[in-house]
């Protein structure tokens, strides 16, 4: 990657397959293919075919389509190399909604993509937002019934805007897990992570507002403000507080009708996202702002990211949960080559960047031990994210003050949008 050409000269490699640990697994299974931008549903009965973010619009990229995996599959000995690009088409937009409009598909190829719908089919965005910690990702994980965003007791771990899908016979919600609310910004990465929260919100049929629970109402108003900006037209807002598992139901009422009374939403739910508690009531409020339309996406659908993207977040959490104070936040996370292998272990390389050598040394460890144990761990969770054995091989390297490269950070995916190749 050309961003990439300050790095500095001495890298740390160490492939994990030599390193017996035994790390407890926390992501559930997915099944999908290296070939396709979607993440499938294994829980859902729908048969799709791959493609792309847009809707097929004539018979004729369908054949095209089908054609082309032929083809591929005929060449399945060829080990595919994936590497940056800075070509625009190899990036997708999370900023625009897909284009909907199905005019043109006859009835066996909206049954066939997974489109068939009902007129009182409900679609729609919803953003969640809130405060760094309070609990957006698992409540996003909860509804979409699989692990999608990373979730540690850090605060601040969500850096990506994370488009997760929840489908039923009958509607389809498209969840925007953003970043927590900061309201002071101390890098470029922290001004380009909330302008991905306002994006998502002003994009959005309805946003979902989270509090903690446990803590102490406070008034909401501004932090609302910096997530959402001040449009003229304000979304239907829902306000959840979650945690309630952690305060007795006496707490919970009282803190319900301080938040009815001031702070300017819609509705107000006591949640715990942790145990699915008020989850189906959360659901329950969306569908009642969702506007009628059909699916955007197939319904077996879960993410619009690759699995690239989740391969670098397994590894970031595990940055997180091994590594304290500044050490996670300094780290970048980027995998470098995907190769699939048929008849081998599929090898994925990936770099962690850091801003100064001291950072390195301590991400490494002694004699290599901590970068050995994160690097087993990770290994363990992307096999079961995977459901593939890889040969996963990590290297730490410097890049000063990456946190406050605008060009970098839009080509990590910051910018509003991702890499899909």
């Amino acid at each position: 990657m050309k961003n990439l050409a300050s790095l500095a000269a001495s890298t740390a490699t160490f492939p994990t397959h030599q390193f017996p640990f035994q790390i407890q697994h926390s992501f559930f299974p997915l099944r999908f293919t290296t070939r396709t931008t979607f993440l499938r549903n294994p829980h859902l009965s729908c048969q799709t075919r791959q493609c792309r973010s847009n809707a097929f619009s004539t018979k004729q990229d369908l054949i095209a389509l089908q054609e082309e995996e032929e083809e591929e599959e005929e060449d399945d000995d060829e080990e595919q190399r994936v590497s940056y690009s800075d070509d625009d088409t190899s990036f997708l937009s999370l900023s625009e909604k897909p284009d909907r409009n199905l005019g043109l598909l006859d009835d066996y190829e909206t049954e066939e993509l997974g489109y068939d719908c009902g007129p009182n089919h409900r679609s729609g965005y919803v953003a969640l937002l809130g405060k760094p910690n309070v609990g957006k990702s698992t409540l996003a994980n909860q509804m979409v019934g699989q692990k999608l965003s990373i979730v540690t007791d850090k605060p601040q771990t969500t850096r990506h805007r994370i488009l997760c899908i929840c489908s039923g016979s009958d509607y389809q919600m498209v969840l925007y897990d953003t970043p927590g609310v900061l309201q002071e910004k101390r890098h470029k990465l922290d001004s380009m992570m909330m302008q991905n929260v306002r994006s998502a919100a002003v994009n959005a049929d309805c946003v979902l507002f989270l509090v903690d629970a446990s803590k102490a109402p406070e008034k909401i108003d501004e932090v609302l403000e910096q997530g959402i900006g001040n449009p003229k037209d304000k979304p239907p807002t829902l306000l959840i507080m979650n945690k309630k598992d952690l305060i007795k139901p006496g707490e919970v009422a009282k803190k319900l009708e301080w938040y009815t009374k001031f702070t300017d939403v819609d509705e107000v739910i006591p949640v715990s996202s942790k145990y699915g508690h008020g989850v189906e009531d959360v659901k329950n409020w969306i569908l009642s702002k969702l506007p009628n339309g059909p699916a955007y996406y197939p319904k077996d659908i879960i993410s619009e990211h690759p699995e690239r993207f989740f391969v670098a977040e397994i590894i970031r959490e595990k940055i997180f949960l091994q590594y304290r104070n500044e050490i996670p936040y300094v780290c970048q996370v980027n995998v470098l080559s995907y190769k699939t292998r048929p008849k081998a272990k599929d090898f994925i390389q990936v770099e962690i960047l850091v801003e100064r050598n001291s950072q390195k040394i301590i991400v490494i460890g002694k004699e290599g031990k901590a970068l050995k144990l994160l690097a087993t761990a990770a290994r363990l969770d992307v096999e079961d994210f995977l459901q593939k054995k890889v040969f996963l091989e990590i290297q730490v390297k410097v890049k000063e003050n990456w946190r406050q490269d605008e060009g970098f950070l839009k080509h990590s995916g910051y910018g509003g949008q991702i890499g899909v190749v």
